[in-house]
């Protein structure tokens, strides 16, 4: 397992929430310096299902989740220090139980 980023220096916060499923996922985007497009946001306990446009990492920051990708049959774990990666122009399906799924999605 991998330490989990915890902190990125001189970016540009885009203020406004992005809110998801009644309140059930809230992230804020954010740029780097060299142009690179993240989202640090938060997943309460739900089971949601998430499309995809560019593709996407999916890191754990804290909490755990179990996720499943389109066209899988099987849900797999992910925990803090761990990512996954969803190809772009797809989907998938996220749970989370127990305390609150915290992540970094990194896009393209």
């Amino acid at each position: 397992m991998t330490q989990a980023t915890e902190r990125y220096e001189s970016v540009t916060l885009l203020t406004r929430a992005n809110v998801y499923f009644d309140g059930k996922c809230v992230s804020h985007s954010f740029v780097l310096a060299d142009g690179t497009k993240k989202s640090a946001g938060v997943i309460l306990p739900a089971r949601l299902t998430f499309n995809t446009g560019a593709p996407e990492i999916m890191e754990c920051v804290a909490g755990a989740c179990r996720y499943r990708l389109a066209g899988e049959a099987d849900w797999k774990s992910c925990a803090a220090g761990e990512s996954f990666v969803v190809p772009g122009d797809s989907s998938f399906d996220i749970e989370v139980t127990g305390e609150p799924f915290h992540y970094i999605c990194h896009f393209g």
